[in-house]
């Protein structure tokens, strides 16, 4: 889970904004070498404007804080042959991003660094590694 501090006030995401996201989220996917990329083909990569109140409340999280991204599924270490089938997902969340990243290189970048932390919790890393890896 990638989380903020709120911001200010709350701003629509345009089509051709979202479209530059999208945009943003594939690069960051295509940069990522392919033994880690590998990891992905089964978790669905899903870009939503806002975490929903049930999402912040399960993580913890309080009105004054947001997330940027959130990884909900078993962690590839944790998975056992015997189980049921469970999707994985992470969710990349479009305005919390955009409105603390005014700078487009900036935004690119925590796009990217998001993707990251995200696909890193399904590899099986906890908040505390990934904090100790400059991951957070």
């Amino acid at each position: 889970m990638s989380k903020r501090p709120r911001g200010s006030s709350r701003r629509r995401s345009t089509t051709s904004a979202a479209t530059r996201f999208d945009e943003l989220v594939l690069r960051a996917l295509d940069a990522i070498p392919a033994p880690f990329a590998d990891a992905l083909d089964d978790v669905a990569i899903i870009v939503e404007d806002e975490p929903s109140r049930q999402q912040l409340r399960e993580n913890g999280l309080g009105p004054d804080e947001g997330l940027y991204g959130l990884y909900e599924g078993v962690p590839l270490t944790e998975y056992g042959a015997d189980w049921g089938f469970l999707p994985s997902k992470i969710t990349l969340f479009r305005n919390p991003l955009v409105e603390d990243f005014a700078d487009p290189a900036e935004l690119e970048h925590e796009v990217w660094i998001t993707v990251i932390h995200e696909l890193a919790h399904h590899l099986g890393f906890g908040e505390e590694r990934l904090h100790d890896l400059g991951v957070d």
